[in-house]
């Protein structure tokens, strides 16, 4: 399409040139009989030899510059070869593949931070190199960076946790947090990452716990204490699973209801008692809290209030 529109401007502008082309002719013409008429006085000794090369070159002249007009004329109507097409083409991706480098080079002139938040150092100075592939630490050598950034909205702190009360927390467990430098304000937290690994040498389990309302106090490598406070759904269930537990033969069934039998002042005495869960070689019931001694070995027909004597004792 562009190309065709460029055949036509083409095709104008010669158009428009070759309009003059009958005014051209015109002087060719004159041109043509001056020159026929200075031969005739050149030889009849009228004119010098000067006057008539002056004649034949302004001839030649006009005559030229209509063959050359007629000449356009006829290649704009061919149009260009395939050859120039290409090489125009050519020229073409070159001259962009080079806009497209400038481009880059203009791009990489300016600092886009991965994420938004506040500029806490600036680690490059004016005049410095800043790469980063070949950073170094020594002074005057390349540098990684520019600028150390950090979200101020998203703050945790880390602890490092005693091996004995590590067991106590667990994901997602409230905490209140505290700052040395303010002792007076105190922020919500939750303990957003338990790491996989302890450190043998201090016998700790880093954590790192979400400040869920961070304000303007708050500052990077601030001093904090935490306090987590008590998970109050793993307590119920651990409330929930407390019991005793009691072999196998000394839980007994009559009519679906379970009960055992306790030895108190010398009689059995019946504490009907609810199975919580299996262990090995037992059960896990509640309405005993341990400590009890309950019958295993007994007749069937035992009965509640019965003397009972335990083997080894007088």
């Amino acid at each position: 399409m562009s190309t065709e529109i460029t055949r036509r401007q083409l095709l104008t502008a010669v158009g428009a040139t070759l309009a003059a082309a009958p005014l051209q002719r015109a002087y060719a013409a004159n041109d043509k009989i001056q020159l026929a008429r200075m031969r005739d006085l050149f030889a009849q000794g009228v004119v010098s030899k000067q006057a008539l090369d002056d004649a034949s070159a302004r001839y030649d002249s006009s005559q030229q510059r209509v063959n050359s007009l007629e000449q356009m004329f006829r290649m704009s109507k061919i149009g260009p070869r395939s050859e120039q097409i290409e090489r125009a083409r050519a020229d073409m991706l070159q001259a962009q593949g080079q806009m497209d480098y400038a481009k880059a080079q203009l791009d990489a002139t300016t600092i886009k931070a991965p994420v938004s938040g506040t500029i806490l150092e600036r680690t490059a100075e004016k005049g410095e190199l800043v790469t980063a592939q070949f950073a170094s630490g020594a002074e005057g050598g390349p540098r990684g960076s520019v600028v150390a950034l950090a979200d101020l909205n998203d703050i945790q702190v880390e602890l490092d946790i005693a091996q004995d009360d590590f067991a106590k927390l667990g994901a997602k467990q409230e905490a209140t947090i505290t700052l040395d430098a303010f002792k007076d304000r105190s922020y919500k937290g939750s303990i957003a990452e338990i790491s996989p690994e302890a450190n043998r040498q201090k016998a700790t389990v880093q954590v790192k716990v979400q400040i869920m309302n961070p304000d303007a106090y708050l500052r990077p490598e601030m001093n904090a204490t935490v306090q987590c406070l008590a998970n109050v759904n793993k307590t119920a269930a651990t409330q929930k699973q407390a019991g005793a537990f009691v072999p196998t033969q000394a839980l007994r069934d009559k009519d679906g209801a379970k009960f055992v039998f306790i030895v108190f002042n010398g009689k059995t005495l019946r504490r009907d008692v609810h199975v919580l869960g299996p262990r090995s070689g037992g059960y896990l019931v509640d309405s005993l809290v341990g400590g009890e001694s309950v019958v295993t070995s007994a007749p069937p027909d035992l009965k509640d209030g019965q003397k009972i004597r335990i083997k080894g004792q007088s």
